[in-house]
């Protein structure tokens, strides 16, 4: 019963700090790892961030390349929300909604903000939901609810992420196909 409370009570309470909160001057890496393990949820010593990990991500395009060996306050959010999302999502979900939510917000600043507001009330929402199966003879129960949950989150987000992909092709085809008509009616004026 200890661990299901310290667990709801970090879920209430352990959050990424706000952005102006997050450092305003360069770190090496690993100053960037020591401070990205009290950036997320962490229970096992493994699952932190490695440095081959943050190079595997700017290999992959999913987090911007350091400025010589220092990492910026964009990079503390970048890597933020990859840590929380590498969780659920494929390195390509991953990317096409990093891609689509600083098109949307306009910044890092923005964007990571609504990230956070979003994180913010999902961990909320499965705290309060701890409140409903708190009673230790039925943890199987209590285990698969929060599988479900995850199971109907999950196809959501999946949905979404196709939708939201399917829009960006659309987007991309329409300038190709307007490049072809172009030329089309140019090769028929000639």
């Amino acid at each position: 019963m200890e661990d299901q409370a310290e667990l709801q009570e970090r879920l209430r309470r352990q959050r990424p700090v706000d952005w102006d909160q997050l450092p305003d001057f360069s770190l090496y890496m690993d100053q960037v790892l020591s401070y990205m393990d009290r950036q997320v949820l962490r229970f096992d010593g493994d699952d932190g961030l490695t440095a081959a990990m943050v190079n595997n991500y700017t290999k992959g395009g999913l987090l911007p390349r350091a400025d010589g060996k220092k990492y910026s306050r964009e990079h503390l959010a970048y890597l933020t929300v990859i840590c929380v999302l590498k969780q659920v999502l494929s390195t390509r979900d991953m990317h096409l909604l990093l891609d689509q939510e600083l098109k949307d917000s306009g910044s890092v600043e923005a964007g990571y903000q609504t990230f956070c507001r979003s994180l913010d009330g999902s961990m909320n929402l499965t705290a309060d939901q701890m409140d409903r199966h708190q009673d230790p003879e039925k943890l199987a129960d209590s285990a698969i609810h929060f599988a479900l949950l995850s199971y109907a989150a999950g196809a959501a987000s999946r949905r979404y992420v196709t939708l939201l992909r399917h829009q960006r092709d659309a987007g991309e085809e329409k300038p190709a196909r307007d490049k072809r008509v172009r030329q089309k009616k140019e090769e028929e004026s000639d």
